[in-house]
């Protein structure tokens, strides 16, 4: 039976709570919540070191520890190339992606293919899609490994578990927004890379050093006979115990069944794209920089930080291997079933187990709430991301008069129904084959996102790409990748001790290879169609390509009084709003509507009489806009019940006082270009790390491939 947590490690573990209950209350109440802006964006006042630790933690939730590991434990070195993979594709992010998307002025990734491109189906289907991955694979894998690891250190009721871990979660997204998911982050990046570093160096030195891994792994073997003589097991041949002869190697052959190289560069690398630079979840982070200097320096750094989980998740899975190959290497579908409950295969409880038997009581402790850190950063970042994504670009496509604070309350309420939907698929995660549960979650991304990618870097690079290729181009990719996703569900892989009757084409043809060929055949449709039909607007072009930016003068703002009229006003804690006095006869001629919430919105130095077609975000929607929601919004003389302040106090809307001056939320092309400016020395400094960040990723690689 192997070790428990004990008093001291609940006791720790209890102590992690607290302190970030208190850290998230704090950023509640001192962060601007009663905008989107400042909700979904944390007001645009996050520096590059709390966004850079934001961006690592983010991504490494339970499921890294839990399948990294798991997948270190069975297959050695190759998993780690997705992490210098990342490295890379950070930096274009940084360099490329984010400066288009400040510029465009886009709250969300379906916004800006909607502003690219023009229309609203291709927001709404990349909105939906987005959604739905992030409920069914992103927050299925996390809970079924952060159960998997409740379940191997404390012992807990798995649904008691989940149940409050993802309601504390929510209470933390739905209180405090972004400020509140990303100062947590900060925290829990501290301690999630201080416990993995402590664990990493005590299982290395037992085993002696990266060279004792090299050498033991490849030695780690269980013992057949042992295992048979203890337990009624069978053991067949075709159950595959021992290490792969290329587990010390990331890229591996062609035709290899973990990581061929050809399939990883031409195929993972567009599917990462998406998720590196057009997944809500990231980005989201990076737009809430001050400035571009420190959207980069985020990205950076974030860079640098992923390096570590080859060293603090798969190295020390691999360890858990050397340790304990008669259960983590087990012999056949029974005794995996015996071990960890899963026919599959027991790799996924590498980590949780070298957690248990390495660590000293108190120090375990701190390794639970490293994995609670990391589930509830996954989660926290999933429910802000996905909430976002529903609010402005599925809810207000649908109901286009809705006020901010109808935005801001529908934001929250959709949080409760992703909480209400996780806790109901509780069932099918614990079903799930833990073996399985990681390659599922690769396989969607790998079926689902390519097409995605390719509009992006279409819409970002190719000025003559047309709302009409876009479209037709993902709607293939899509069709290709969901039909081939629909035959894996029903062609599943057989237990190791039986045959494998399965199509050719499902055994043979790796899922990168398809989604290499989901990648070119989307964007070559995209391009052909496009070619076929009428050219994009210039208009639709000028703030969303990397050739309109590059048009942009990118200068300093230097003072107020060169604004043209537009003043800053200290909306919350030295939060920066910039607004633009409109006599109010044009307001009341314009009807300025506070429902199109944009990031940015830029405006013309034309008589501001004159009727423009640039929608602004009004400060306070309610009082502009002439209709009003009667389950919401009582009678403006201040006649609202006790529930409905309630519901204002608790999403931190703020109403104006009655008779304030008007004003409209306005961030010209001067705040952009402010925004964009980068001064010569801090531009080379940020150029030189460019350099050493990829060249560190590019050595990675062909170390660990040698």
């Amino acid at each position: 039976m192997h070790a428990r947590m004990e008093i001291p490690d609940i006791i720790v573990v209890a102590l992690y709570f607290v302190l970030v209950l208190v850290i998230g209350l704090l950023a509640m109440w001192k962060a601007n919540r009663s905008t989107v802006s400042g909700y979904f964006l944390a007001g645009r006042s996050m520096t590059w070191i709390v966004i850079g630790a934001s961006l690592f933690v983010s991504n490494i939730g339970s499921e890294h520890f839990i399948g990294l590991a798991g997948s270190g434990a069975a297959s050695g070195f190759a998993v780690g190339a997705w992490e210098f993979n990342a490295l890379l594709l950070l930096q274009l992010l940084g360099w490329v992606f984010i400066p288009v998307y400040i510029y465009s002025g886009v709250y969300t990734m379906p916004a800006y293919l909607s502003k690219r491109f023009g229309g609203n189906r291709l927001k709404v289907y990349f909105a939906c899609l987005s959604v739905l991955l992030y409920i069914f694979t992103k927050l299925s894998v996390d809970l079924y490994a952060g159960a998997l690891f409740i379940q191997e250190s404390l012992g807990w009721n798995l649904y008691f578990s989940i149940v409050l871990l993802i309601s504390m979660t929510a209470l933390l997204t739905v209180t405090g927004g972004l400020v509140a998911v990303l100062y947590t982050d900060a925290l829990q990046a501290v301690l999630m890379i201080g416990g993995a570093l402590t664990l990493t160096i005590m299982s290395l030195i037992k085993v002696g050093g990266l060279e004792g891994v090299r050498t033991k792994y490849m030695q780690a073997i269980p013992n057949v006979t042992a295992i048979m003589a203890a337990g009624n097991y069978t053991y067949s041949p075709s159950c595959r115990i021992e290490p792969k002869p290329n587990s010390l190697r990331i890229l591996r052959g062609p035709l290899d069944e973990d990581i061929p190289w050809p399939g990883f560069i031409l195929g993972q690398t567009p599917a990462s794209i998406w998720y590196w630079c057009a997944d809500q979840v990231i980005v989201q982070r990076v737009l809430a920089a001050k400035n571009i200097a420190h959207a980069k320096c985020s990205t950076l750094m974030a860079g640098f930080l992923k390096i570590l989980p080859m060293f603090v998740i798969v190295i020390p899975g691999m360890i858990s291997r050397i340790m304990f190959a008669d259960e983590i290497a087990c012999i056949g579908p029974e005794h995996c079933m015996a071990v960890c409950g899963s026919q599959a295969g027991c790799s996924n409880i590498a980590y949780p187990r070298l957690v248990m038997a390495v660590m000293p009581v108190g120090l375990r402790g701190l390794m639970m709430a490293v994995m609670i850190a990391a589930l509830m950063s996954d989660l926290d970042s999933i429910f802000n991301s996905a909430s976002t994504i529903f609010t402005l670009d599925i809810y207000q496509t649908v109901r286009k008069t809705s006020s901010q604070r109808e935005l801001l309350i529908v934001g929250r309420m959709f949080v409760v129904v992703m909480v209400v939907i996780s806790i109901a698929w509780v069932p099918v995660i614990i079903e799930m084959q833990g073996g399985q549960t990681y390659l599922y979650i690769q396989e969607v991304a790998g079926y689902l996102t390519p097409p995605i990618a390719a509009l992006f870097l279409l819409g970002v690079f190719w000025k003559r790409c047309n709302e009409t290729g876009a479209f037709w181009g993902g709607m293939t990719g899509f069709t290709l990748g969901a039909i081939r996703l629909i035959l894996a569900f029903l062609y599943r892989q057989p237990r190791c001790d039986q045959p494998d009757n399965r199509p050719f084409f499902i055994v043979h043809i790796h899922y990168m290879y398809f989604a290499a060929g989901l990648f070119w055949i989307s964007g070559l449709v995209a391009v052909v169609v496009s070619l076929c039909t009428s050219a994009p607007d210039d208009e639709q072009v000028r703030t969303t390509t990397i050739w309109g930016l590059r048009k942009l003068e990118k200068v300093p703002l230097k003072d107020s009084d060169e604004m043209h009229g537009l003043t800053e006003k200290n909306q919350c804690n030295s939060t920066a709003v910039y607004y633009k006095d409109i006599p109010t006869d044009v307001k009341r001629d314009r009807c300025l509507d506070g429902a199109e919430v944009n990031l940015l919105v830029p405006y013309t130095d034309h008589d501001p009489a004159t009727p423009s077609t640039e929608t602004s975000a009004a400060s306070t929607p309610a009082e502009q806009h002439p209709f009003k929601l009667k389950d919401m919004i009582r009678a403006e003389q201040g006649e609202r019940g006790l529930c409905m302040r309630f519901i204002d106090c608790f999403c931190g809307y703020k109403e104006e006082p009655h008779g304030a001056p008007q004003k409209v939320s306005q961030e010209d092309e001067r705040v952009i270009a402010a925004m964009l400016y980068e001064p010569p020395r801090v531009k080379l400094l940020l150029n030189l790390a460019l350099i050493v960040v990829c060249s560190v990723g590019i050595f990675m690689f062909v170390y660990f491939s040698l």
